[in-house]
């Protein structure tokens, strides 16, 4: 296919924020798109293989300038100056490329074949000269490009699409194309997506319209799927009402997410970002092969840290370093212990679990794994109808340094990637939220040099809405904790423009953040805004999809008046 066709596509789709016209333009889009071509799902995401794989692009702003610059003869200090005045890269490369000064006899039609093959061998390049050698894929695809091509070939490259699809877009407009917009086969067609985690190889099936094709797609060891995720209570009697009784009560650990593979004698691991933590964690895989029976399973856990002399366990910040940290992974793992507590099941021994009940998934768990402390356990659990029992319960959970407790109804099965009404999390009246960091100012004084006042946005639909601004809770020394500077460094990379002390930062680094209250505000695109909003942990374990949502914000916002009408 054209290239030219997909970025017509991309036009189309950004230009309305019309949630079901994106539909009805992608699922004609998808209607006349041959399986040789297939591979274009991924394009849809900006991305070049499934969410699974963790090869990406991996292309920096920078990165992205030098390429423009020579692929159109612009100085690279032009490109520099037209990025901060306009902020959007792809639009610079739109601009001058309408104006570009060379052109080559290299120069050919671009088609989405040739753009993802150059793409694809960008993440394996490693060594020295890799970066002219990424120049060079680059410029070979923008040489070629029109000013519109230029404009998403860019977004494309530094991960920035901005056409408004998501997962459940691409699917409706699938169930629109191939099963007459049938809601009967939504299930299925969700299903299927969960199962794989791989929109090309559902929509090859979806395609030809073989809805039993669909449903014989299975899990597969090894090949990483997302979390089931949960809703949260405001009490535990709306635990009781939501679930029914009895229900399970667990600990929800304050730790990360940890999904464990198992397949003979090879163990990977996965965060709940996808991402191969495997050789972070050996001992780990040593717990998982020692203490747990079976030949080929998938676990879902947390892992949480403790200290080594008092045994207590320690917050989520404290060990989060160890996902990162590819060396020193000895001196680590004696440092920064994690104990394993396994909570669900979801493939054992060639068969999936997924639809079974979760009373029976938990039974499988306690029945095939052998406690240990301080290495692997099943998580903590009680089955109860009483209340007292859960608020008994939850307090000893709280005392052991976590952050709450699960509810979770017995004979519910297991949603890959989906936030369910069937297991309810239930925390202390601290208020908080995952938000992502979108803009920042430059310091002054001693925090000259570093960036020190951020501001935090919530997600809706595929937007980042600003709501709030802090520095507080950032340390002046990174042996104190996560620091201004340590902060700084992770940011600079991602910074698309400046004015002034203020720059404006690609949405990326993920903060858990305190505040006292939520207010209605003019200044901000949300309308609403944070009252003291303050940084709790760095959470890379978490991906941008999973960030607070504007609904859930405007949800607590509700409660909050509701509260305040009734003890002021």
């Amino acid at each position: 296919m054209l290239y030219s066709k997909l970025a017509k596509l991309y036009h189309e789709l950004s230009s309305t924020p019309k949630r079901l016209e994106k539909i009805d333009i992608l699922s004609k889009f998808l209607e006349l798109l041959s399986e040789r071509d297939s591979n274009i799902l991924y394009l849809l995401e900006g991305n070049i293989y499934p969410d699974y794989d963790e090869r990406k692009i991996g292309i920096s702003n920078q990165l992205a300038i030098k390429a423009l610059s020579k692929s159109t003869g612009t100085p690279s200090k032009k490109v520099q100056e037209l990025w901060k005045k306009m902020g959007d890269l792809g639009e610079v490369a739109e601009k001058i490329t309408q104006t570009k000064k060379q052109t080559t006899l290299a120069s050919q039609t671009l088609t989405t074949k040739k753009v993802i093959e150059n793409l694809r061998k960008l993440p394996e390049l490693v060594g020295k000269g890799t970066i002219d050698k990424k120049i060079s894929l680059i410029t070979e695809l923008l040489t070629s490009a029109t000013p519109q091509e230029a404009l998403y070939l860019t977004r494309t490259l530094i991960g920035d699409l901005r056409i408004g699809v998501q997962e459940s877009t691409i699917k409706y407009a699938m169930l629109k194309a191939f099963f007459k917009d049938n809601k009967e086969y939504e299930e299925t067609l969700q299903r299927a997506i969960d199962r794989t985690n791989d929109l090309e190889e559902v929509f090859k099936i979806a395609q030809k319209g073989k809805i039993k094709e669909l449903e014989k797609l299975k899990l597969r060891v090894g090949k990483p799927i997302k979390a089931m995720l949960a809703q949260k209570a405001e009490s535990i009697e709306q635990g009781f009402k939501s679930l029914g009784t009895p229900l399970a009560v667990e600990y929800k650990y304050d730790g990360f997410r940890l999904l464990i593979h198992k397949d003979k004698d090879k163990v990977i691991l996965f965060t709940r970002r996808l991402e191969n933590v495997t050789n972070q964690f050996p001992e780990v895989a040593e717990y998982v092969k020692e203490y747990i029976k079976g030949e080929s399973f998938i676990l879902d856990s947390e892992a949480v840290g403790y200290d080594k002399k008092t045994k207590k366990y320690t917050d989520f910040q404290a060990i989060s370093q160890r996902i990162r940290r590819k060396y020193n992974i000895d001196k680590l793992r004696s440092s920064l212990p994690v104990e394993v507590n396994v909570f669900d099941i979801l493939y054992y021994n060639g068969k999936s679990q997924l639809d079974e009940p979760f009373e029976k998934r938990t039974e499988l768990i306690r029945k095939i794994l052998t406690p240990k402390p301080y290495k692997i356990i099943a998580s903590k659990m009680i089955i109860t109808s009483d209340k007292k029992e859960v608020e008994k319960f939850y307090k000893a959970a709280l005392k052991e340094n976590q952050e709450g407790v699960m509810l979770k109804n017995l004979k519910a099965e297991y949603k890959p990637g989906r936030r369910v009404g069937h297991m309810l999390k239930i925390k202390p009246d601290q208020r908080d939220f995952d938000l992502v960091i979108t803009g920042a100012e430059w310091g002054t004084g001693k925090r000259k040099g570093w960036l020190s006042s951020f501001i935090l946005s919530c997600k809706k639909n595929s937007e980042y809405l600003e709501i709030g601004k802090t520095s507080t809770g950032l340390k002046e020394k990174k042996e104190s904790g996560l620091s201004y500077e340590q902060l700084t460094e992770l940011l600079k990379p991602l910074i698309e423009k400046e004015e002034g002390r203020i720059v404006r930062i690609k949405p990326k680094i993920i903060v858990a953040v305190t505040y006292q209250e939520i207010q209605k505000s003019p200044n901000y695109k949300s309308g609403l805004a944070l009252r003291f909003p303050r940084f709790v942990a760095l959470r890379e374990d978490k991906p941008l999809k999973e960030i607070t949502t504007l609904g859930e914000i405007e949800e607590e916002f509700d409660n909050q008046k509701k509260e305040n009408y009734a003890y002021g």
